[in-house]
């Protein structure tokens, strides 16, 4: 059985948010936890609620087709990060002889999967 998670428009960026993803792809749903709540880059917190998001649908869809799953079974099977929408973040910074330097907020969209098959 599979579980998804999907967390859109995360503040952040993609690619830093693929540093984070890089640890906890293939583990266990406790290691992956206990990684996220230690490590210290600001996008290990969306990843952290978007995994706990996929567990919680995980026993969802468990208790729908009367399934009894356990949850410290469940492993992280994909993770992915990918660029979301910087449209409508852009900030204007101060520039030297009047001038103005255009900044884009990154956001990025998170996807987790959960599975408790063995591979």
């Amino acid at each position: 059985m599979e579980a998804v998670a999907i967390t859109r428009n995360a503040r952040g960026s993609a690619q830093k948010a693929r540093l984070v993803i890089d640890l906890i792809r293939g583990r266990s749903v406790n290691d992956a936890l206990a990684i996220l709540t230690h490590t210290n880059k600001r996008a290990a917190a969306p990843i952290k609620r978007t995994l706990d998001s996929a567990i919680a649908n995980a026993v969802q869809k468990a208790d729908k087709q009367n399934i009894l799953v356990d949850v410290d079974d469940l492993v992280v099977k994909g993770c992915e990060a990918n660029t979301g929408r910087t449209k409508h973040m852009r900030r204007v910074r101060p520039a030297p002889m009047g001038r103005a330097y255009r900044e884009r907020r990154h956001f990025c969209h998170i996807k987790i999967t959960l599975t408790n098959e063995k591979e």
